[in-house]
């Protein structure tokens, strides 16, 4: 039985909480006590349950929603918690583990009593618990990364769509949580991904970036588990420009995931999780300031909207401008996203929203790779490549929608669908970038000028609808899974104007003429692709330490591909995707996993007739072995992988397409391999201490052995962390890394030469300070070295990578 909670405590129980503080052997180092109550008198405190949903906050303000909650009396100092942040807690905890959550990474100590709770920053004391890497072993993450402080998830589906955590998922998955993003400024997916271990970029014209996994290019991107579909010929490609001030997580699977997302490249998937309303309000606002003229600010709101918070709202706001250390080159982002969540009943949940973001770049950051005589260029970082006028602005509206409801039995039943808008303008003037050629002369600096107004519209469509839950089979429990999804997409290009003039780009100072607003049309390409299917799979839990995932899916596809005059279709029936994984646990903390899927993918590119090429196919394979340590708080796992392709689409030389300016032929390269290993660590090695950290090595050849994509690294490390400093520090959190990127180099082949990157490091660090409870700054340093280099080859330009830099950031949460 508890007493009635109130804001003020009557003067005798006052009295008998501070004599019961105060008794010697539990005496605080402090003399003013902190009270964050609600009263109880319940003997089993400890032993007793409670679900809770305390977001990370100001301690103070935690503690106080921890006695709300549990129903418990906690006792500090005020001087001990001051300027101290907690960490979230979610789900299902008793009192000792919810208070290592809470406390996690603080320095605090804390005694529990019966009912009561003594919070401390003195050194323990008799029956004290100290906090350290080994008393968080009984405390898990969940799914959500939002407020943990953590550089992990404890739980993914993204791979297998079961919630599996890391170590129980037989396939190579890497996860940037809010945290890391935060640390980082990782305001862009690019931003992300290039921080992702055995994720290398190159990036083909201003806007058009090319992501790369294991050798592929990964195409596939979820939305909230939906996938969608990106093509980069139109450039209308808004999946690479999204801006993450909206998401909580981002889940990347490396390999082959063709038993939830059917038709797809082997490099992987990148499943980008939306932030969701939470049951607790909280709120904050915060600016950036940095180098090149950058400012950005967001606003984020979330909470209840109702007595029994049975109902709750999100709203997100952001907006960003910012120049370059480019010529003539700047960005303009406007970002907002709104979302509503409601509890039907105990077992059904809804949730809407919609999320808007424009994004437009003026100028072009590229600058030419080699000269016509075959010798490669070294221009100053601050040359760009485009006219003072040319823009390029992309509008992106998604509406969304999902619905859960749990059965007995612990089945559940999720519904999520996606619909997506999003338009493109380019008004273009620039460089010309057919790939395999050089329009730069050295001596007198002649150079071809791309002119044309260009509109791009798409719109697409995805849904996903998954049964599963638990059976009993032999005296064992087993899950089961099946589903459907489907997608289709329509991209429509018309591009006016089409021409080529030649400047002096030593002297042009970025002038050039305008194409007419009203020109003749030059170019019409329009695609559609529509893709359907069905998936089963079984998670047999063969022995205590034993676990076999076996699936298949059947998907049709079709795809039609319009570039004027001619107009390719393409149709496949009933193609099967078989899947099959398997774990074995060595010890409760590690586990080894074999995985097997097969390969299937049309694609766009065309040879030199302009006949699309035939649908790559090949077998994935996949070992492994992981640790999931201090309760899942830490991950580690190395794989090494074998793919086999046939149909990979490769350039045929100089050709180019019959009755085409400039697209690239491409042939279908027979027998093609990519091998390596993925090695990765992330989240808390010790209590304050967060890492990511992965190695990564790929090499593709094709059947004769030589290497295909030496525009790619083979070879990447990726290395970042934290620290927030204990005891009188412990205000202060400083963190650093290093990406380094092994050689690449690009094949011009008219010219018989090479663009060549050498090996290069750009090292970055931060430091944090909680100047209050509410109030927090950050600076960020990048590039602290000054490396130059080009972050990304395409084409025939390169992009360099920002020289040094700085960005300070101010928080301040409600």
């Amino acid at each position: 039985m508890s007493l009635p909670h109130h804001s003020v405590l009557h003067p005798l129980a006052k009295a008998l909480l501070i004599r019961h503080a105060m008794r010697p052997q539990r005496a605080l180092s402090k003399v003013g006590l902190g009270l964050a109550l609600s009263m109880a008198v319940a003997a089993q405190v400890q032993a007793q349950e409670w679900t809770l949903d305390i977001p990370a906050q100001s301690l103070n303000s935690a503690l106080q929603a921890l006695a709300k909650q549990t129903d418990t009396q906690l006792l500090y100092s005020p001087e001990d918690i001051g300027g101290l942040r907690s960490t979230a807690v979610k789900g299902r905890h008793d009192l000792q583990s919810s208070l290592r959550v809470l406390l996690q990474g603080t320095g605090l100590r804390y005694q529990i009593d019966g009912n009561t709770v003594t919070v401390t920053g003195a050194a323990a004391g008799d029956g004290q618990v100290e906090l350290s890497a080994t008393n968080v072993n009984s405390v898990g993450l969940g799914a959500t990364t939002e407020g943990t402080g953590s550089y992990t998830t404890g739980s993914t589906n993204t791979a297998t769509k079961m919630n599996l955590s890391i170590r129980e998922t037989p396939q190579s998955v890497s996860v940037i949580t809010r945290q890391r993003m935060d640390d980082q400024q990782l305001n862009s997916v690019t931003d992300v991904l290039n921080q992702t271990p055995g994720i290398t970029m190159s990036q083909d014209g201003g806007l058009r970036y090319n992501i790369y996994s294991r050798g592929s290019a990964i195409n596939t991107y979820q939305l909230d588990g939906v996938t969608t579909t990106q093509e980069n010929q139109t450039r209308n490609m808004p999946s690479t420009l999204l801006d993450m001030t909206l998401y909580d997580r981002v889940e990347v699977v490396r390999g082959a995931t063709g038993l939830m997302t059917g038709a797809g490249e082997p490099g992987g998937v990148v499943n980008l999780i939306r932030k969701r309303p939470t049951r607790e309000f909280q709120s904050h606002i915060q600016g950036s300031v940095g180098s090149w003229d950058f400012y950005r600010s967001e606003a984020d709101v979330s909470g209840p909207l109702n007595d029994d918070g049975s109902v709750r709202g999100r709203l997100v706001a952001a907006k960003q401008k910012n120049g370059s250390f480019r010529d003539w080159y700047k960005q303009d982002k406007d970002i907002l996203y709104g979302v509503l969540e409601a509890d039907l009943s105990d077992s059904t949940l809804v949730r809407f929203g919609v999320d808007y973001q424009k994004f437009k770049g003026t100028g072009s950051p590229g600058v030419p790779l080699l000269f016509t005589n075959g010798k490669q260029t070294d221009f100053s970082r601050s040359t760009s490549s485009g006219a003072r006028w040319m823009y390029d602005e992309l509008e992106t509206t998604n509406y969304f929608m999902a619905a859960e409801h749990k059965f007995a039995n612990d089945w559940q039943l999720k519904l999520a669908a996606n619909y997506m808008d999003s338009d493109r303008e380019n008004y273009n003037g620039s460089y010309q970038t057919s790939s395999g050629r050089a329009w730069i002369n050295e001596e007198t600096g002649a150079a071809r000028m791309l002119r044309y107004n260009a509109v791009a519209e798409q719109t697409q469509r995805g849904l996903d609808l998954t049964l599963q839950g638990p059976f009993s089979l032999f005296g064992r429990t087993h899950e089961f899974i099946t589903g459907f999804n489907y997608q289709d997409y329509k991209n429509d290009h018309t591009g006016y104007d089409i021409g080529v003039t030649s400047v002096n780009f030593y002297e042009w100072d970025n002038y050039l003429p305008r194409p007419t607003e009203t020109g003749e049309i030059g170019e019409i390409f329009n695609i559609k692709s529509r893709q359907r299917g069905s998936y089963a799979a079984f998670k047999f839990n063969i022995m205590d330490d034993l676990n076999v995932i076996v699936g298949a899916r059947t998907s049709d596809y079709d795809y039609n591909y319009y570039y004027a005059p001619q107009y390719t279709s393409m149709h496949e029936r009933g193609e099967v995707t078989p899947y099959a994984g398997i774990t074995y646990d060595l010890t409760p903390e590690q586990s080894v996993y074999a995985s097997y899927t097969d390969i299937f993918k049309p694609q766009s590119q065309r040879n030199r007739s302009g006949a699309i090429l035939e649908p790559v196919v090949g077998s994935n394979y996949e070992v492994g072995w992981k640790g999931e340590f201090y309760g899942g708080r830490l991950n580690a796992n190395t794989a090494l992988f074998l793919i086999k392709r046939d149909n990979l689409a490769v350039q045929d030389g100089d050709a180019i397409v019959d009755g085409t300016l400039d697209e690239s032929a491409y042939k279908a390269a027979k027998g093609t391999e990519t091998k390596g290993i993925d090695m990765e660590i992330s989240g808390e090695v010790l209590p304050g201490w967060q890492v990511q950290a992965g190695y990564s090595h790929a090499r593709t050849e094709d059947a004769d052995g030589v290497r295909q994509l030496t525009q790619l690294s083979m070879d990447t490390f990726r290395f970042w962390n934290t620290y927030r400093l204990p005891g009188d520090w412990n205000k202060l959190t400083v963190g650093g890394g290093v990406s380094w990127n092994s050689s690449t180099s690009l094949y011009f082949s008219s010219l018989n030469a090479r663009a060549t990157q050498d090996d290069y490091s750009v090292a970055s660090v931060m430091a944090r300070y909680q100047v209050t409870d509410k109030l927090a700054a950050t600076l960020n340093l990048n590039n602290i070295f000054d490396e130059k280099y080009y972050s990304g080859i395409g084409g025939s330009v390169g992009h360099y990578g920002d020289p040094r830099n700085a960005t300070m950031n101010l928080r301040y949460d409600f």
